[in-house]
């Protein structure tokens, strides 16, 4: 990795053999492929072997949704002919920062857009932008970063290239107009020259020229990408009379250094064994050292004994380091402003497990200081997360972007041993001018023609308000509407299923309004179980025209438990452990499963999905259960009564 004493052209401060750039795109659109592809054709590829696919993505859950959630950065060393064109000398290092493409992780891409230069905007060639495009891009033009379109998977059968170009031009023409009412100093004609790349990620080809829908690009490479990028994106630009300047934007752990603060340079130079400023988001101060220098070559991280303006390194000897704050000079400190992010959207409690079954799980973290622990463990690398105590003893209300995130907090939670009971998603209001505001979503969703009308109902119900329909004339429509946030909770689940699985649909946040009124989440109720036992295939049978079950059958059930979905709007109370009476004629154990509608078995998100106001999930590394929050019948009755005479 190059040093301060890196070449820089004559008479200027920039670091001409670095590039620092963020590719960012909605979910799918192939980033992390692309980056897979920039990785393998770069000199240092070798060094690694043959890469696996997806490389990027490293946790088990961004492997096993498809999905990006952490932002991650990797560098590339390149050395083709670009490099002595841009750049004048024989290779360039180029910081490669792979963000997530879900709105529900905008706090991701917010701190990988503080680290970059500029942008690398991946379009879909048949779904054009989406409503991360719109999310990502506003934050790049806020930050009056250059941007590069890439229209990715040209070679789609489905392709519409020039529909693509002209929708996201459009769109950037109006997000640069928006953006600068808010912010004058904004430079549209720069704005609206936008380089266009044309690739295949998959198959690691890029091209300037147009290539016919559904056409490879006319280049055997990359190349005409990593020319854009030398030409566009700026090196990085510093002051040589500054101070040290650099910037906590991530935070990482090592099993032998502790606690690592990724961090970009801004100015001056950061070596191994340094005596720095470390300036805290309270305002003080500290004097720390910087025990190991650790810059990122490929996909490693090695040690290194110094560091210039622009590059992006880890540090590891400051444990209690937050996101950011700024490590700056110890004679003359001049702290950086702290990243901000926009504010959470969903909230849901997260406390200790509270079931008859706490508990059985051996080695199964189950106390209120591990679940708390490891909630501020969370928040020390979350910037968009927030975690505030309830009224309820060993219970914590988190606040989050949305409900994907919170769910996968939850999930990697399970995964880690904890016991939980967690609360049904709710949206975060504020109060304006005296009167309740709620958050709302600009939903896009992207459908047959024939399910039109299924998901028009289903979006008023919500109270959605549709502002826009376009019609392509491929049987496909394209509908947006603005819903209020909490519409959305359990929405995902039920649009799947009036669409045949065919739909497709994703929103970002569209500021807040004044309360909608009542939403109905759920046309049918729960089959709660009146005792505890063990499901029988007998009882199952004879209540299975009431509804689905979740359980199955010899599967242990307790009182206030849900174990099916109700085919009526009320709950319904049962006996699922009754079991056939014995008679000289037949035994018990003759019962068959023959004619035993086989359960569903809902997910997480699903589980969080269905549970209803009254009721919330139980999480074990073992099972995911809905219950009723009062397990006990005639407690139910009882606060039901209580809210109905204090509501009226």
């Amino acid at each position: 990795m190059t040093t301060a004493a890196a070449r820089t052209l004559a008479g200027t401060d920039e670091r001409q053999d670095l590039r620092n750039v963020a590719i960012v795109a909605h979910v799918d659109h192939g980033k992390t492929t692309l980056v897979d592809a920039m990785l393998t054709q770069t000199r240092e590829a070798g060094a690694h072997g043959a890469l696996e696919e997806r490389v990027m993505d490293s946790g088990e859950l961004e492997k096993e949704k498809g999905i990006t959630i952490l932002a991650k950065n990797t560098t590339v060393f390149y050395s083709g002919p670009a490099a002595t064109k841009h750049a004048g000398m024989d290779n360039v290092t180029i910081n490669v920062i792979d963000t997530p493409g879900h709105a529900d992780f905008g706090g991701e891409v917010e701190r990988g857009l503080s680290m970059v230069d500029g942008v690398v905007l991946l379009v879909d060639a048949s779904e054009g932008p989406l409503p991360q495009t719109r999310f990502v891009l506003r934050k790049a033009l806020n930050a009056q970063l250059p941007v590069i379109l890439v229209v990715n998977k040209t070679d789609r059968p489905d392709a519409r290239i020039d529909g693509v170009v002209s929708d996201t031009m459009d769109l950037l023409l109006g997000l640069a107009s928006d953006v600068a009412e808010e912010n004058p100093e904004l430079n549209l004609d720069s704005v609206l020259d936008v380089p266009v790349v044309f690739a295949s990620g998959r198959e690691g080809r890029a091209s300037k020229n147009q290539p016919e829908d559904g056409g490879m690009p006319d280049s055997d490479d990359l190349e005409p990408l990593f020319d854009t990028i030398l030409e566009h994106v700026p090196a990085p630009k510093y002051d040589s009379g500054e101070v040290l300047q650099a910037h906590v934007t991530n935070l990482d752990a090592s099993p032998f250094l502790g606690r690592l603060a990724l961090l970009r340079i801004f100015n001056g130079t950061l070596k191994k064994n340094q005596q720095v400023a470390w300036a805290r988001k309270d305002g003080t101060m500290k004097t720390v050292k910087i025990t190991e220098l650790l810059a990122t070559k490929g996909l490693e991280r090695v040690s290194a004994d110094s560091a210039g303006p622009g590059e992006i390194v880890a540090v590891a000897g400051i444990s209690d380091i937050m996101i950011g704050e700024t490590l700056t000079d110890l004679e003359n400190p001049k702290p950086l402003p702290t990243i901000t992010v926009d504010d959470p959207a969903i909230s849901m409690t997260i406390g200790i497990n509270t079931s008859p079954m706490a508990g059985r799980v051996k080695g199964a973290k189950v106390t209120a200081r591990q679940v708390k622990d490891r909630l501020d463990k969370e928040l020390v690398g979350n910037v968009s997360l927030k975690v505030f105590p309830t009224e309820r003893p060993d219970t914590w209300e988190v606040q989050g972007r949305g409900e994907l995130a919170l769910a996968i907090l939850v999930e990697q939670m399970r995964r880690e041993g904890f016991e939980l009971t967690v609360g049904k998603p709710q949206v975060v209001t504020r109060e304006i001018d005296g009167k309740l505001h709620e958050p709302m979503e600009n939903m896009i969703v992207d459908s047959p023609e024939e399910f039109m009308g299924a998901i028009t109902q289903l979006m008023a119900a919500r109270k959605g308000t549709m502002t826009t329909m376009t019609n392509n004339g491929t049987g496909w429509i394209r509908m947006e509407f603005m819903v209020p946030a909490r519409g959305l909770i359990g929405f995902r689940t039920k649009f799947l299923t009036d669409t045949r699985g065919a739909g497709i649909a994703s929103s970002y946040a569209a500021g807040y309004e004044p309360w909608k009124g009542l939403i109905e989440y759920r046309t049918s109720g729960s089959l709660i179980s009146d005792r505890t036992g063990t499901a029988t295939p007998f009882a199952m049978i004879n209540l299975q025209e009431r509804g689905n079950f979740f359980v199955d059958p010899q599967e242990e059930v307790y009182e206030g438990m849900v174990v099916g979905e109700n085919a009526r709007h009320d709950d319904m109370e049962v006996n699922i452990t009754k079991e056939k009476k014995l008679t000289n004629m037949r035994a018990a154990a003759a019962d068959s499963f023959e004619g035993l509608t086989p359960p569903t078995k809902l997910t997480l998100e699903e589980s969080l999905e269905f549970a209803n106001e009254d009721e919330c999930v139980e999480v074990t590394p073992h099972s995911i259960r809905i219950r009723k929050v009062i397990l006990n019948s005639s407690e139910r009755m009882r606060d039901t009564r209580k809210k109905k005479s204090a509501s009226q």
